[in-house]
C-alpha cells in the first residue's frame, strides 16, 4: 500500500533533483540526480586534526591556527564546501524558509564518515538565534539541521541551555577582526549544570571564520564542559596560512 501511495504522490507532486532541477523518477531520498550526486563536493583528508580545515597533499596535522590553540572547542568537521548546490539549499533554508532540501541534506550528512568522527555527546547544542531574529525567521536552521543529521540522539538536543544576549549584526558583512568583536560575550547558559563534565557536541550551518562557533565553545568552556566538538553541514573555503584547501569530488 505505502508503494502505491508513494507513486500517486510523485505523479500529482512529481519531484526534481534539487542541483539541477531535473525530473526524478521517485521522490525517495536523496533528492539529487544521479549526474549532480556524483559531482556533490565532500571534505576528505589530508585536514586538520583539530578544526578540519583541508589540506592540499600530506598527512592530517594541526593548521597554524590550531597549533597556536585559536580555537575553544576539540574537534571541529565539516561535511561540503559551501558551494552550489550544498550553499543554495543552506540559503534558501536560511533566509526563505524553505525547508526543502533539508531532508536531502540531513539523510546524506547522517549516512557520512563525518558524522562517524564524533564522540557519542552527552548534549547537542544548536547555535542559538536571537529572540528577534528567531519570531523573525520562524525556526532555528541550526535547530533543525541537528534533528535532521543526528536522528540517533534526537532526545540529546537541547535548543534551550545556550541563548543570545543581544542583537548583533549579521556576520557575513563582516571582516574577521569584526566578527570577533561583533559576538563577543554575546552568548550565555541557562543552566551551568546541564553543561559542566559534559561531552558537548555543537551545530550550525556553515562555518566560515569560525567566529560565531568559538565564541559558543567559549561560553560552554567556562561552564566546565569536558569535551567539546563542532559540526557545521558546510565550510566556507578560502586561501588562508594553512594553505590551499583540498576539495575532494566523491560519489555518495
Amino acid at each position: 500500500m505505502t508503494s502505491y501511495f508513494e507513486a500517486f504522490k510523485d505523479l500529482l507532486f512529481p519531484p526534481f533533483c534539487l542541483g539541477c532541477e531535473r525530473w526524478l523518477e521517485s521522490s525517495r531520498l536523496p533528492l539529487f540526480c544521479s549526474d549532480c550526486l556524483s559531482q556533490l563536493a565532500v571534505i576528505q583528508a589530508p585536514n586538520c586534526r583539530c578544526c578540519g580545515v583541508p589540506f592540499l597533499v600530506g598527512a592530517d596535522h594541526l593548521c597554524g591556527d590550531c597549533l597556536t590553540a585559536h580555537y575553544a572547542f576539540d574537534l571541529a568537521r565539516s561535511l561540503w564546501p559551501y558551494q552550489p548546490p550544498v550553499s543554495t539549499l543552506i540559503h534558501a533554508l536560511k533566509f526563505q524558509g524553505n525547508l526543502t532540501g533539508l531532508a536531502t541534506l540531513g539523510w546524506l550528512a547522517a549516512g557520512s564518515d563525518c558524522i562517524k568522527q564524533f564522540v557519542e555527546p552527552d548534549l547537542i547544542v544548536p547555535v542559538p538565534l536571537f529572540l528577534g531574529r528567531l519570531r523573525e525567521r520562524g525556526f532555528n536552521q541550526a535547530l533543525v539541521i541537528a534533528q535532521g543529521c543526528f536522528p540517533q540522539w534526537r532526545n540529546r538536543i537541547d535548543s534551550g541551555v545556550l541563548f543570545r544576549t543581544r542583537a548583533t549584526v549579521p556576520q557575513s558583512s563582516l571582516s574577521g577582526k569584526e566578527r570577533r568583536r561583533n559576538l563577543h560575550k554575546a552568548f550565555s547558559l541557562s543552566d551551568f549544570s546541564k553543561v559542566k563534565g559534559k561531552r558537548i557536541l555543537l551545530v550550525d550551518d556553515v562555518f566560515t571564520t569560525g567566529s560565531t562557533i568559538n565564541e559558543c565553545c567559549k561560553t560552554l568552556r567556562l561552564a566546565g564542559a569536558a569535551r567539546i566538538e563542532c559540526f557545521t553541514l558546510a565550510r566556507s573555503l578560502v586561501r588562508g596560512s594553512t594553505g590551499p584547501a583540498q576539495v575532494v569530488m566523491a560519489a555518495l
